[in-house]
């Protein structure tokens, strides 16, 4: 059997979820897991699987039997398709930086990306994981099936064609419906992005957003990072090049970039602002404008992933794509009216229309506005306000990253609700999979019975 130890106290990356389980399994197999998955039902024990805990909210917390998959994360099956793309299997527990690598030797890669590569990609798209692009969708969007074990252990190939509504809630759901056991990806073929990165005035970038060759629409993959406290803002426009298009960036030059600036020294400059808060916006300005053009070539998961040291808290809201100039002025007016100091950029991406039922991009073109505040200091009142301007345009916050919302409220913005809410209660009528964060947001299990069963 995998390992399972006593109560170990647990928290997440960013230490805003904190939990001490009964018991800690690591199954080194699907039978591994469906043996630890029975025994904990058998007993009325709560379940939750946990990967790279970089989920800000406490999705993965658990008084029960706390999964970790990382021995799960072996390459199962590799399998071209007519249309041109690659249908790959793989085990849940994987990391997004050995998939990405796993996927390199074969010749393949996942079409698009976020900027880290320390989650799990059963936690990556479980939670709604993105990147930017407004041609293309999240992880979740990739996911064409998946390997689920059911609360009595029962184990579900799901797919758009097989259990297709338990398939909805597998790919995007929270661990709401069962674990992870494998998910089978569409990837495509390797391919080069070129990186161009340029500081920007804040009202240029805006003025230019739209239009058919606009910053958005213009670009394979285009974002923003403004920097509060100033009008300026540093532009990312990643587009794909033929393979034998090489511009790479000199490991000095990226050194200095990726490593000096955007870690070394930001963590210098929070920790100035965290002491001396009034030092902030001379700390912004200098920043905004120290930032210098770069312009390369490389294989895709290197320029999509960044490294990110410095550690924060994060809330996220998926605004309609039309809405988000409205939505950054309402923000920068709120900030200087308040008087709080935002070492930390604000981060807007963007993404195409989808139809999963608890994609923050459901039904809709879709702008990311992502707030972050240093790891030291006060974030609730900065946040409240940012989830109050999204409420006002019909905003979905991210369900990997701080909000506030409840059923009720979540229901006003996403129509499918009712019907994940019901699957959920088909599938785990006793809460096997349940939590607190997952009460609130999609609301208690009807008929939750809990209680120990009998030997």
């Amino acid at each position: 059997m995998g390992k399972t130890s006593a109560a170990t106290p647990w928290q997440n990356w960013a230490r805003t979820a904190h939990a001490t389980p009964r018991s800690v399994a690591h199954p080194r197999d699907l039978g591994e897991l469906v043996a630890t998955v029975r025994a904990a039902a058998h007993t009325g024990l709560r379940v939750r699987a946990v990967g790279g805990g970089h989920s800000f909210t406490p999705a993965a917390v658990t008084d029960g039997v706390q999964v970790h998959l990382d021995a799960i994360d072996a390459l199962e099956r590799v399998a071209p398709q007519p249309d041109g793309t690659t249908h790959v299997t793989v085990g849940a527990g994987i990391r997004l930086r050995a998939l990405n690598t796993l996927l390199a030797q074969h010749g393949l890669a996942m079409r698009n990306l976020g900027d880290i590569d320390k989650q799990s990609i059963a936690g990556a798209v479980s939670t709604g994981t993105h990147g930017t692009g407004s041609r293309l969708g999240g992880l979740a969007t990739q996911v064409v099936g998946a390997r689920l074990v059911l609360a009595d252990g029962d184990v579900v190939e799901v797919s758009p064609t097989r259990h297709p509504e338990l398939f909805e809630l597998a790919r995007l759901g929270l661990g709401s419906v069962g674990v992870l056991a494998a998910v089978t990806l569409e990837v495509v073929p390797a391919f080069r992005l070129e990186a161009r990165e340029e500081p920007w005035p804040l009202d240029r970038v805006l003025d230019e957003l739209e239009g058919p060759d606009g910053l958005v629409d213009g670009n394979d993959h285009f974002e923003f990072y403004w920097f509060p406290h100033t009008r300026r803002a540093l532009t990312k426009r990643n587009n794909r090049v033929p393979d034998d298009v090489v511009r790479p960036l000199s490991p000095v030059r990226s050194w200095i970039d990726d490593e000096l600036l955007s870690n070394a020294m930001f963590a210098l400059t929070n920790r100035i602002a965290t002491l001396v808060p009034p030092a902030t916006v001379g700390i912004n300005q200098l920043s905004s404008r120290a930032l210098s053009a770069r312009r390369y070539t490389a294989p895709s998961a290197e320029v999509f992933v960044s490294p990110r040291r410095v550690r924060f808290r994060e809330m996220e809201y998926a605004v309609p794509r039309e809405s988000v100039a409205d939505v950054l002025a309402e923000v920068d007016a709120w900030i200087e009216a308040s008087g709080e100091r935002l070492p930390f950029p604000v981060e807007v991406r963007f993404a195409a229309a989808d139809d999963l039922w608890l994609s923050t991009a459901h039904g809709r073109p879709t702008a990311y506005v992502a707030v972050h505040q240093n790891a030291h200091l006060p974030y609730t009142r900065y946040f409240t306000a940012v989830e109050r301007i999204a409420a006002q345009v019909g905003g979905r916050p991210h369900w990997g990253k701080l909000h506030w919302l409840d059923s009720e409220a979540l229901a006003r913005v996403y129509p499918r609700l009712c019907d994940a809410q019901r699957v959920r209660a088909e599938a785990d009528p006793g809460g096997t999979f349940s939590n607190a964060y997952l009460d609130q947001v999609l609301g208690p299990v009807p008929h939750d019975e809990r209680a120990p069963r009998a030997a």
